[in-house]
């Protein structure tokens, strides 16, 4: 396997409060011949569990980034036992521009795992992870939200592996991260995810989406912080109990044809929120082909019973765009 390009200006094995950066390796226009930094934080207190924690795999999800910071300004090493290895930003350029992407490469970084050692930035960065970070670690937390385009229903996310054993690992760490709705991801959820990544390494790991539309909201970012210490307890890195969710709803996606997707372009005019559930037959919206005002309005049904996972945020929507992610009882 080809060595990776990236370097690490901080030693994963010192003890202590280790600050420095991920070194990538992309010649542009904006730097041309230096390297681009992701923020990394290593606090390590002895022999212990070892945590990674990620968040602003997308750049423009801001409540896991936060509460990632808090943990890197409160959290007291001396009361740790284990290291937790932190990258609250780990797609740095796109949190910089509060984009999805990586503006150096127009990459989405949580769909391309396992990357490449050699390729474009965000791969250089997905394969660093997979193959030098999450070896090194006993679980993984990424945390995302709904961003600037889409509003989730807070949940937990639970890859089903192969693996029994490890796929109850997955769900025990949701159920300790402590919120009341855990999305457990099936075979029909992309594998080029860091949690499919995390899959591939035997690593158990959760993943979030925290709400949406592009900001920090105070009561979620509380919320992930809580989970964070509470799976720092879990694992025996922190004095304390757990606190996990009481009998939390657990959900997935059994088909895409239970979701509605815009079939024109034109504004969504939105009958539903996220974390509802909905029958079949029920009005979801209405959709205005406001490009087309002679065609009038058209009045959206769901197809099916099922709760309301994800809806748009965006004003102006696309053919093809998704309206509403609905999921079924898992």
């Amino acid at each position: 396997m080809t060595k990776t390009a990236v370097t690490a200006t901080i030693d994963f094995k010192a003890e202590g409060r280790n600050i420095g950066d991920l070194r990538v390796p992309w010649s542009d226009n904006s730097c041309p011949l230096g390297f681009h930094p992701v923020p990394v934080i290593s606090l390590k207190n002895g022999d212990g569990p070892v945590v990674l924690m990620c968040a602003g795999t997308h750049g423009d999800e801001f409540e896991g980034p936060a509460a990632l910071m808090r943990l890197v300004a409160d959290l007291r090493l001396d009361q740790l036992q284990g290291q937790v290895i932190i990258l609250p930003a780990l797609n740095f350029a796109a949190l910089k521009a509060s984009a999805r992407v990586s503006p150096l490469d127009n990459v989405n970084l949580n769909r391309a795992f396992p990357g490449d050692p050699r390729g474009s930035i965000t791969e250089q960065i997905a394969f660093y992870v997979e193959s030098e970070l999450l070896p090194l670690a006993d679980a993984a937390v990424d945390l995302h939200s709904g961003g600037k385009a889409s509003v989730f229903a807070t949940c937990t996310l639970a890859t089903q592996t192969k693996d029994r054993a490890l796929f109850e690992k997955n769900l025990e760490l949701a159920n300790v991260f402590g919120l009341p709705l855990i999305w457990v991801l099936t075979g029909l959820n992309d594998p080029r995810s860091l949690n499919s990544a995390a899959a591939r390494c035997g690593v158990p790991a959760i993943a979030t989406e925290l709400g949406g539309g592009g900001g920090v909201d105070p009561d979620i970012t509380n919320a992930t912080e809580r989970g964070l210490y509470s799976i720092f307890c879990h694992l025996g890195m922190l004095n304390g109990a757990p606190t996990p969710a009481l009998n939390p709803k657990r959900v997935a996606s059994k088909s895409l044809d239970h979701s509605l997707f815009a079939t024109g372009e034109g504004i969504f005019d939105r009958g539903v929120n996220a974390g509802q559930s909905v029958k079949a037959g029920q009005v979801a919206g209405r959709f205005h082909y406001i490009c087309e005002p002679e065609r009038g309005a058209e009045t959206l049904h769901f197809k099916y019973d099922g709760f309301v996972l994800a809806h748009s945020n965006r004003g102006f929507v696309q053919r093809g765009d998704a309206l509403v992610l609905v999921v079924q009882d898992h």
